[in-house]
């Protein structure tokens, strides 16, 4: 999706998936130095709608990121839902 800001913003799903390759950790290791559950990692690397805020939060802190509005493609979701 491209923003307003010009960059084109990964899923928060690949975005985790990503980060977590480049530091060469496996899904385990992620979720122990997360302080959250092998299957919370798994649910939010395949983009589980129902994940927990708070603990997405402290996934994204190891990368130094956290949630935040990102700018909607009104076009896109305009042509989604026609």
């Amino acid at each position: 999706m491209t923003t307003g800001n010009n960059y084109t913003a990964l899923p928060l799903s690949s975005f985790v998936k990503e980060k977590r390759k480049a530091l060469g950790l496996t899904q385990q290791e992620l979720a122990e130095k997360a302080g959250v559950g092998l299957r919370f990692v798994r649910e939010l690397e395949r983009d589980k709608p129902t994940v927990q805020k708070d603990k997405v939060n402290q996934v994204l802190v190891l990368f130094g990121y956290e949630l935040g509005p990102v700018p909607i493609n009104r076009n896109k979701l305009i042509r989604e839902k026609g």
